[in-house]
């Protein structure tokens, strides 16, 4: 049996959580899906594994609130499910960073789509690759000559990019992240911090790799699930040749 792994997020104000966690809730029971909902003021962030037929009603469900249209989903596949249980959590923030005012929804910062940041770095333009994740996400893959913060948690990136060589605010700056979410907030905070040039990948590397595969990028890409790293196919690192 295959399952789908679906993940997608969006910025967007809510209220009425409480009423939507128990109905987010109520739909994944009935549908039989597997990981982690969050939902908060300021949006919503979906982490959900399933067959085919169970995602596709779930998808087609969330699009249906008007909250959510053009909610982007990235899928990918794997023979085992890869979360333990459903979880439905209401957070202050759907990715944590604590920078008040600050506000994706509002004010994005420019994205770059995954198959023009190929181009430029077939080019050999230059542009600066920010890796916004924690050190053991980069351990396990990055971009090649990336840059990162060692961070430990992405709370720790306001002050560490305080730490970045003054220089770059006059580069092209290009933010990425697993799926995108964290460079939603990342890239506001350089153009907040005076970088001139900032940009955001869109969909993240995950993105990246659905486009282009894994041309630029050394290693593989650490995934918060039973799955672990995928590589540059979208394939999970328990996958082994019949």
């Amino acid at each position: 049996m295959q399952f789908i792994n679906l993940a997608g997020y969006k910025f967007v104000k809510l209220d009425g959580l409480a009423e939507l966690r128990a109905s987010l809730r109520l739909q994944c029971e009935h549908l039989g899906l597997k990981g982690t909902i969050l939902v908060s003021p300021e949006g919503i962030n979906v982490f959900v594994a399933g067959p085919e037929r169970e995602i596709g009603e779930f998808k087609a469900l969330l699009l249906a609130d008007d909250h959510f249209v053009g909610l982007r989903f990235k899928e990918s596949r794997s023979a085992a499910q890869p979360f333990k249980r459903m979880l439905v959590k209401i957070k202050p923030e759907i990715i944590t960073l604590r920078v008040p005012g600050l506000d994706p929804a509002a004010n994005p910062a420019p994205a770059l789509a995954p198959a023009e940041l190929k181009r430029w770095l077939d080019e050999g333009r230059e542009v600066v690759l920010l890796d916004t994740r924690n050190a053991f996400e980069v351990e396990a893959g990055t971009f090649r000559n990336a840059l990162h913060l060692d961070l430990k948690a992405f709370g720790e990136f306001p002050q560490a990019v305080d730490g970045l060589d003054p220089s770059l605010k006059d580069k092209t700056v290009v933010t990425f992240c697993t799926g995108g979410i964290r460079c939603e907030k990342a890239a506001p905070v350089l153009i907040g911090k005076g970088f001139r040039d900032v940009y955001q990948l869109q969909g993240g590397i995950l993105q990246y790799f659905e486009d282009s595969g894994a041309v630029h990028f050394d290693g593989r890409c650490f995934v918060f699930d039973e799955r672990n790293t995928l590589d540059g196919e979208l394939r999970p690192e328990a996958v082994k040749a019949q």
